[in-house]
């Protein structure tokens, strides 16, 4: 007997990521000093859930000793409003030290992105992409 079983409600998205991190507070101060997330939820020294009002991140801290199991996350995007705030997004956070791992560029379907680094060293891009920006 093959029995059909309905899909659920569509999900409201993907709104929520939580990273291990070596540098916890140097990833802190990236998060809310650089790129203006509030602070949710401190529920200890080694746990931060932060906002920027309709995601949430979580940073959890990881004894610089352990041993991580290799993850496959490429990178984490931030969306913003328009394609010339990546170029200022880019300027500001050159400007505070930020590593790049490549410069602002206009893609094939009129997105506009770049990459840097957060002291951990996760993949960060910043990019206007039009379905989800507006």
């Amino acid at each position: 007997m093959n029995v059909t079983i309905k899909r659920p409600a569509p999900t409201q998205g993907l709104k929520h990521i939580a990273l291990f991190v070596k540098e916890f507070e140097a990833c802190e101060h990236f998060y809310t000093h650089l790129m203006g997330m509030a602070i949710e939820w401190r529920p200890d020294r080694d746990n931060l859930y932060i906002t920027s009002g309709n995601d949430n991140l979580a940073l959890h801290r990881t004894d610089k000793t352990q041993i991580q199991v290799e993850q496959k996350l490429d990178h984490i995007g931030f969306i913003i409003q328009t394609a010339e705030q990546v170029d200022e997004w880019f300027t500001f956070l050159n400007q505070h030290k930020v590593k790049m791992k490549q410069p602002p560029r206009t893609h094939r379907d009129g997105a506009r992105s770049f990459y840097c680094y957060d002291p951990d060293g996760t993949t960060v891009q910043i990019i206007y992409h039009p379905p989800i920006s507006n």
